[in-house]
């Protein structure tokens, strides 16, 4: 059968792996122990923080679109097949090997066939990245997605399905997979905090055994600390904040189809451009016109524009017809004229001159030309220079009798975007390399990255060397569709994060595995579902928003994550420090849990923060996170041991009053964590987000509020809690000092 096969994950699955993450698992282990030990509300209000991340990123990731149904839809509904001995309309699904179709104008080939007879002007360039249709006759091979611009032929299938190479690019993007920067960096941060609060949670069941604590105090000592452990809303903080970023960038003409693409989008360094109908306008255009003495270039274009069919399908004839002059064309009448013939591999028209004289004019390559024509060396000259450079070149002769006299020639090529060179060059000023792959020729490639500003050798290797880099060529020419997914594979395997921007079939596999596929706005259905982000747009403009909104969004998760981990690193340790100073715990669960609930949600308001954008790729440098976060940790610590000391044993609190003295230490100190975090320089340096100061003090007042009337928990007179309020304001400067010191030597920005 000719078809693709169709791959689509169940939505109940899609839904069960939101559950099956490092994140969920520890959400997952604290609802079992809090049920265990009887304590069904805290359980609940955890399991209702599980669904709320889970259902979050499943609802925005299903917006986007299965790339194998584009695929599928790509092919046409009904061919037109021979079956014994009769000429059939069939579905094209139905077709298999060895059937006899038949091609027309405006036909899309449905399958590989092999042609039989007959000649057609044949465009590939959605599935090779040739910008130039070709002349094709009998032997010729095509392939299924091609469009017949012109004849028409009767060709043989030789394969059909997923042995096409349209069906090979389809396996390509069903297989493709990259594990994105988003989802590393919350492993890394998740495992890098199960490993340090688990060490202190050892100890923390050690010192409680020491002090013979019965195992039913020891059990919520432990609900507690895993509950300190867990950063619950940190999947919920990706996915809002690219949410949030992805709303800005639809404004400027981006629409993202997954949501880790913003993400990428920060990262990305390398740049993969196709040539046509991406830097290019995919569509020819007369660039240069000659003309030989006694003729001038209006002349020339007015001769060919009569040879020229008037509103064919031929691309050639078109881009010479939109560049003749109109005033030139009227001083000629024309008589007669003869399409394109496959056979002579020349148009030809009888058309009168201004002059009176009838006159006879031909347009086609030089070799057939110059075959009726008088000898021209300058013509022949004019041509290998031409040809050299890329160019698609059409001579045109004139005369009554032959021979005839060449009276110019025509560069044709597919010009770049009047944005491509604008945009490599931002790119560039952003710390983004761009390169260019593409199917088309070397020379023709190297013509069009010297116009838009790419620089560097030209790779020619086929098939591409494995151990590859981005920094060794500008230009990968004359590669196939897996050529150019493997090329996006082996720099990501030399550590960096790839964009891939395309627009057609053959761009389609490389556009799934790159970090930040890119699809541009006359891209292909198939292009458009594989690439991560497509544009709205005409331009490439979007790529640059694309990148700056990424940046902003990174920033914005960055301060999150930074928050989490130093606050999550200070509760577990508190938890310790607590148990040796009162000799009891001194959270609940009920606690711990109202103040994730609050704390940890209240600060997805970072999502929307002022932020700027830094001006080069931005790194998960995880590593070095985790230690400024331990330091800053270690000195909020401080912070909040002193405040339990002095009430303790200047204050002389009991162990419920402790409890909620604890409360409000942590609280009050979160806050100053807070907005140290949101900046990576001092924090009066910008000023916060409306919505990050609106869910702060609601914070604050809640808490304090709670604490002052003993709501939930032992009452604290009001004196206490202004002292608390005021020492964590001066905690917030002292770890600002710190983390600027400890940013600059860590790297982290």
């Amino acid at each position: 059968m000719n078809a693709v096969q169709d791959l689509v994950q169940h939505p109940i699955n899609r839904a069960l792996g939101k559950l099956w993450a490092p994140v969920p698992w520890m959400l997952e282990a604290a609802i079992l122990l809090q049920v265990v030990l009887g304590e069904y509300v805290e359980a609940s209000a955890i399991a209702v923080l599980l669904v709320f991340n889970a259902g979050l990123g499943f609802i925005q990731e299903g917006r986007a679109q299965a790339t194998l149904d584009a695929l599928k839809s790509r092919l046409p509904l009904m061919a037109s097949v021979r079956r014994d001995g009769a000429w059939k309309t069939l579905p094209a699904a139905e077709l298999v090997e060895a059937d006899v179709i038949k091609l027309s104008l405006g036909a899309v080939v449905p399958a590989d066939v092999r042609l039989i007879e007959g000649s057609i002007l044949i465009d590939q360039s959605m599935l090779t990245g040739e910008s130039v249709p070709i002349e094709a006759g009998g032997g010729f091979e095509t392939f299924a997605g091609a469009l017949v611009r012109r004849g028409e032929a009767v060709a043989e299938v030789v394969a059909t399905g997923a042995r096409t190479k349209f069906g090979k690019s389809a396996e390509l993007i069903r297989t493709a997979h990259v594990q994105s920067t988003e989802q590393k960096a919350i492993f890394r941060v998740v495992r890098n905090l199960a490993f340090f609060n688990g060490g202190v949670t050892i100890l923390l069941i050690a010192y409680a055994v020491h002090l013979a604590m019965p195992l039913s105090q020891i059990a919520p000592l432990v609900l507690v600390a895993v509950l300190a452990s867990i950063p619950v809303a940190l999947p919920s903080m990706f996915t809002l904040a690219a949410t949030v970023g992805a709303g800005a960038v639809a404004r400027r003409g981006v629409l993202p189809t997954r949501l880790s693409a913003l993400d990428e989008a920060a990262g990305m360094d390398v740049l993969c451009a196709d040539k046509t109908g991406t830097l290019t306008r995919n569509e020819l255009a007369v660039t240069a016109c000659r003309a030989l003495p006694g003729f001038d270039e209006a002349q020339v274009l007015a001769m060919a524009s009569l040879t020229s069919s008037d509103g064919g399908a031929d691309p050639l004839d078109a881009a010479v017809r939109a560049a003749s002059k109109l005033a030139e064309l009227a001083r000629w009448k024309l008589v007669s004229f003869t399409p394109f013939d496959p056979a002579k591999k020349m148009s030809e028209a009888v058309a009168i001159s201004a002059e009176g004289a009838s006159m006879r004019i031909v347009k086609g390559a030089f070799a057939v030309v110059s075959a009726i024509a008088a000898p021209s060396p300058p013509a022949a000259a004019m041509v290998n220079e031409l040809q050299a450079k890329g160019f698609r070149v059409l001579v045109v002769a004139v005369g009554q009798v032959e021979p005839l006299e060449i009276a110019g020639v025509i560069a044709l090529s597919d010009p770049p975007r009047e944005d491509s060179a604008a945009l490599i060059s931002h790119l560039q000023g952003l710390g983004v390399r761009t390169v260019m792959v593409t199917g088309d020729a070397p020379v023709t490639a190297r013509v069009v990255a010297d116009a838009v500003g790419i620089t560097g050798p030209i790779c020619e290797a086929a098939p591409l060397p494995h151990n590859i880099r981005a920094e060794d060529f500008g230009v990968f020419a004359g590669v196939l569709p897996e050529d150019k997914y493997a090329l996006v594979q082996a720099f990501q395997c030399g550590g960096h994060v790839v964009g891939m921007c395309g627009d057609g079939a053959n761009d389609a596999p490389a556009l799934r595995q790159a970090q930040m596929g890119i699809a541009v706005f006359t891209a292909t259905d198939v292009a458009k579902s594989a690439a991560g982000i497509v544009l709205t747009e005409p331009g490439l403009g979007g790529i640059v928003a694309a990148v700056e909104e990424g940046r902003t969004t990174f920033q914005r998760i960055l301060t999150y994550t930074f928050r989490s981990i130093v606050h999550k690193v200070a509760q577990v340790l508190f938890l310790l420090a607590g148990l040796i100073i009162s000799g009891s715990a001194v959270l609940t669960p009920l606690l711990m849990v109202m103040m994730m609930v609050t704390g940890d949600f209240f600060a997805l308001s970072s999502a929307t923060d002022n932020v700027r954008a830094s001006s080069a790729p931005n790194v998960w440098r995880v590593g070095n996170l985790t230690i400024a976060g331990v330091i800053l940790g270690f000195c909020d610590l401080v912070f909040c041991v002193a405040s339990l000391a002095v009430g303790r044993f200047a204050l002389h609190l009991d162990t419920d009053a402790l409890r909620t003295l604890t409360v409000v230490t942590l609280v009050y100190s979160g806050q100053a964590v807070f907005y140290v975090s949101r900046e990576r320089r001092h924090l009066w340096s910008s000023r916060p987000g409306s919505w990050l100061i609106a869910f702060s003090i609601l914070d604050v007042t809640m808490f304090s509020t709670l604490a002052a009337r003993g709501i939930l928990m032992t009452p604290l007179p009001a004196v206490i809690l202004a002292y608390v309020f005021g020492a964590a304001m001066v905690l917030a400067f002292v770890l600002d000092a710190v983390k600027v010191a400890l940013f600059r030597r860590l790297a982290i920005a």
